[in-house]
């Protein structure tokens, strides 16, 4: 699950792309896309996000670096849209910009992520149960990511959103302590 913080600004440059997609000119999906391109060509570039980030550097040059490095995979409202967060002093948003859209994505499509922690591999059947009471509870479709942590000793622990669902044997045997105590 993520952990980037994202802030006010972030949300609002991400109802901007959302408004890009109602209009038509680009789906939601294709918006998505394009931005995970430019989060992993930046991630894999210090040097780059260093100079788009650097308020030293003229916006100029620092367009004709965004045309040199994006024009042939991202669509030109993205880049357009990148060269705004750079006149706007906003590039270090990006990534919460990034989460922020899948977010209100995810609002859109009726999706929520979820964290599911067991012990121990579980089984696809075990996975599709998990997922399928999920749905039900929350009245949403599921998108989980499965981890596994040998320290639970039994049990799963569900994070949705902030809220988590502990029903590890690891905290049982913690609350059981307590109340002994």
């Amino acid at each position: 699950m993520n952990s980037i913080q994202i802030s006010i600004t972030a949300k609002n440059y991400a109802d901007a792309l959302v408004q890009l997609g109602q209009d038509g000119m680009l789906s939601y999906d294709d918006i998505l896309k394009n931005l995970e391109s430019v989060k992993e060509i930046c991630a894999n570039s210090p040097d780059l996000n260093s100079v788009l980030e650097n308020p030293t550097i003229s916006d100029e040059l620092k367009y004709s670096i965004i045309d040199e490095v994006f024009q042939k995979d991202i669509h030109e409202k993205i880049i357009d849209f990148i060269k705004v967060l750079i006149e706007k002093k906003r590039f270090k948003e990006f990534y919460g910009i990034v989460e922020a859209y899948r977010d209100e994505l995810d609002k859109i499509n009726n999706l929520q992520r979820v964290s599911v922690t067991s012990a121990i591999e579980l089984n696809e059947e075990m996975k599709q149960r998990i997922t399928e009471k999920l749905q039900k509870r929350l009245s949403k479709n599921i998108t989980a990511e499965w981890l596994i942590d040998k320290e639970i000793i039994g049990g799963l622990v569900i994070k949705i959103n902030d809220d988590v669902i502990d029903s590890s044997l690891k905290n049982k045997l913690e609350n059981l302590s307590k109340n002994l105590i």
